[in-house]
């Protein structure tokens, strides 16, 4: 297997400005706007120029880390200052700079985000927003509404040119949805300008990765990009793969000022296994007389796979037919194919309530694990839609900015499956070789269809320094299995929010926001599932004054969900549902530069969340900066660090509850070297190799933590 090899030759490969290094971790070379050498004291400071970013939109490249504008929290082209909810903007600058692989660590310096809620798992991407799963979305478009992470697959952050997180219920826009909010990531689109990059990867467990980004105009009135990348590397897991490639070519019509038509093509292809083992909580967190187990240990049978296809296709279509409307449309048709084929522990047998707290089949020498083999084929189709009419208009002394909206979208699934098959495994001296003679042999699970229609109106308005935003929306969802009666959930959400903007830049305000989510299934009592309901009160103040650089948001909310389902603690194949939870919390967020060279984000969490849904720690908070600098008057040098704190916390979301998962704090590194066409950077994240467990499940197994990754990269610009 390759292990960690990143050694000393990478730093000095980086810094001497050899070609053959790639870029920033899978979210690669430089932003979207060309970066000039960065200054030292007596020369000018970092200047960029971009000539599609005269004014910033909520879709445009951004410079630096501070967005100013957002669409996710109202679907218009809306200020941050002026928008009543809190809202964090990730920027591509920051994707480069913090060298972000995968949106866990796109996350990982977000207000309000517990970023690595189950820790290292290559299936999917495990976010929490205010203690709950948030819902996520591309483009303004749900990415999947059932089937948890095998009905799509994980993004690329080097496709994307930012990523907005808003934080609450966002029923009245987005439909059916979690309490958490909205994860929305909005790709790269074509640029009327020339700009192109090439680049490389080099890095731990044999990393090595290349990637392109290429955009400018075919003529006056078409412009392209193509976004694409291969890799081939290993895990922190023997016998775990993290290859892929990924194809993004997109093209935008601008036959004048007033239309515009995006046409978005997506392919990616992901040959991986899984890295979540499911080992119980002795030789993890808790003492085994054999030691802890290798966070690389790999109980499962080479050969194991969890394998990925995505292809789709869609639109982003805007036409203003005078000053004062607006119609836009986003479509977008996708489909997946997952091959889901490994060996896990059996975490529902070794359960802390027996003994030697989970090695069920060996607990005197607790070494044997029993462990299961499964196998699925998940074939997912979707199709989404979102059109609005946006009206800008006045009535008297009140501007108003109008919304009025219809959504639809439709997913299909169909799994087939195999007969589990269970074995036993030595977990310290694992010996590989298990036959499955069914492997093959996999029969049709029922299909399921689930459909969403939704109307919306929402009204922003201003009468002075006064905002209002009230809206209100009626969904229709209908889920059907084959040969089963459909089941429909209406549901009417509502919004309100309220802020005053005062000269100096402060923006107080208070919200009221509602979300549902439907819920297949019926409890053992054989009555349908309630849908889930969502509603928060949040209160706070925003920060962002004209010509001074500087982003501020303080919150404080209380949020609360209504017929969560759980698992039966008497029978955990059944499921039962709560009449309410609560979380309440205080988030402060700040995006500032220090001086003309440094820049910093920071940010701090406290999360009281119900003890029924899960273990979340109670404390986070993460601090970054990155100053610019030269050498020996040779300027474009940079350096970067970050430190990532989570608190201690215990699952109690069953009985017995989990063991205390203790608190962490991690480092992340980045150097770098900018010219007007090479940009060479080293990013090392959890730079002292911290060992820790991102969380320790009641059910009785744990999570590892991502170890020290190591990647160097090299991109031309040209």
């Amino acid at each position: 297997m390759r292990k960690n090899t990143a050694t000393p030759v990478l730093l000095a490969a980086a810094l001497a400005g050899a070609p053959a290094w790639g870029q920033t971790t899978a979210a690669p070379p430089a932003p979207a706007a060309p970066t000039a050498p960065a200054a030292t004291a007596g020369t000018l400071g970092e200047i960029r120029v971009n000539a599609n970013a005269e004014r910033e939109t909520a879709t445009s490249p951004v410079v630096g880390y501070r967005a100013r504008r957002a669409a996710t929290a109202t679907k218009t082209d809306t200020p941050l200052a002026e928008t009543p909810q809190a809202v964090t903007v990730v920027t591509r600058d920051q994707l480069v700079d913090q060298g972000a692989t995968n949106l866990q660590e796109a996350l990982a310096y977000a207000a309000g985000v517990r970023s690595d809620g189950y820790g290292l798992d290559s299936r999917t991407d495990s976010v929490m927003v205010r203690g709950i799963e948030p819902s996520l979305y591309l483009d303004g478009l749900q990415q999947y509404s059932a089937g948890y992470y095998t009905s799509t697959i994980r993004p690329d952050p080097y496709t994307l040119e930012r990523i907005e997180v808003l934080r609450g219920p966002a029923g009245m826009l987005f439909g059916a949805g979690t309490a958490a909010g909205v994860v929305n990531m909005v790709s790269k689109r074509p640029l009327q300008e020339v700009q192109r990059e090439v680049g490389v990867q080099f890095g731990s467990w044999g990393r090595k990765q290349v990637q392109a980004d290429l955009t400018g105009p075919l003529s006056a009135d078409w412009s392209y990009r193509l976004v694409a990348l291969h890799r081939q590397a290993d895990t922190q897991v023997d016998h775990v793969p993290d290859d892929r490639t990924v194809v993004a070519p997109s093209l935008a019509w601008r036959p004048d000022g007033a239309t515009s038509l995006v046409l978005q093509g997506y392919w990616q292809k992901d040959k991986s296994g899984t890295t979540a083992q499911f080992f119980p909580w002795h030789g993890t967190l808790l003492a085994n007389p054999n030691g802890a187990l290798p966070t690389s240990r790999f109980i499962g049978e080479p050969g194991d796979g969890y394998d990925t296809d995505r292809q789709s296709f869609g639109w982003q279509f805007e036409h203003r037919f005078n000053d004062q409307w607006t119609l836009r449309q986003n479509l977008r048709a996708s489909r997946n194919r997952n091959d889901s084929d490994y060996f896990y522990a059996n975490f529902f047998g070794n359960r802390p309530d027996v003994p030697a707290g989970g090695w069920s089949v060996d607990p005197v020498n607790q070494r044997l694990i029993e462990r299961y083999y499964g196998r699925s084929i998940t074939r997912t189709r979707m199709l989404g839609a979102d059109t609005h009419a946006e009206g800008r208009l006045q009535t008297g002394a009140v501007q108003h900015t109008l919304l009025a909206g219809l959504d639809y979208s439709r997913q299909r699934q169909r799994v087939r499956e195999g007969a589990t098959q269970v074995s036993v495994i030595d977990a310290y001296a694992p010996v590989y070789g298990v036959d499955v003679p069914d492997r093959g042999n996999l029969v049709d699970s029922p299909g399921t269809v689930q459909r969403n229609v939704g109307v919306y109106l929402q009204d922003q308005m201003k009468l002075d320094r006064w905002i209002l935003v009230a809206g209100l929306r009626h969904d229709r969802a209908t889920a059907r299995s084959d040969g089963s009666d459909s089941e429909t959930t209406t549901a009417t959400t509502k919004r309100l929010g309220l802020m005053y903007t005062l000269p100096a830049g402060w923006s107080p305000y208070v919200s009221y926001t509602e979300s549902f989510t439907p819920q297949g299934g019926r409890t053992a009592g054989g009555d349908l599932f309630k849908p889930l309901r969502g509603e928060q009160v949040e209160a706070g103040v925003k920060y962002l004054p004209e010509g001074v650089p500087v982003a501020f948001t303080a919150s404080v909310y209380r949020l609360k969900e209504k017929n969560r389902t759980v698992s039966d603690p008497t029978d955990p194949r059944d499921g039962l549902q709560l009449d309410e939870t609560r979380n309440k919390g205080v988030e402060l967020e700040l995006k500032t530069s220090v001086g003309r060279h440094t820049d910093v984000i920071a940010h701090v969490n406290y999360t009281d969340a119900d003890a029924k849904l899960g273990g979340m720690p109670r404390r986070q908070a993460a601090v970054w900066g990155k100053h610019r600098f030269a050498i020996a008057g040779l300027p474009g040098f940079s350096v970067g660090a970050g430190l990532r704190f989570m608190g201690a916390f215990t699952d109690e979301s069953s009985s017995p509850s989990g063991p205390r998962v203790p608190s962490v704090a991690l480092l992340d590194l980045m150097v770098a070297y900018d010219t007007d066409q090479w940009r060479y950077a080293l990013n090392i994240a959890n730079a002292t190799d911290k060992v820790y467990m991102s969380t320790c499940l009641a059910r009785g197994d744990c999570w590892v933590g991502a170890r020290r990754n190591v990647v160097a990269s090299a991109t031309y610009r040209f």
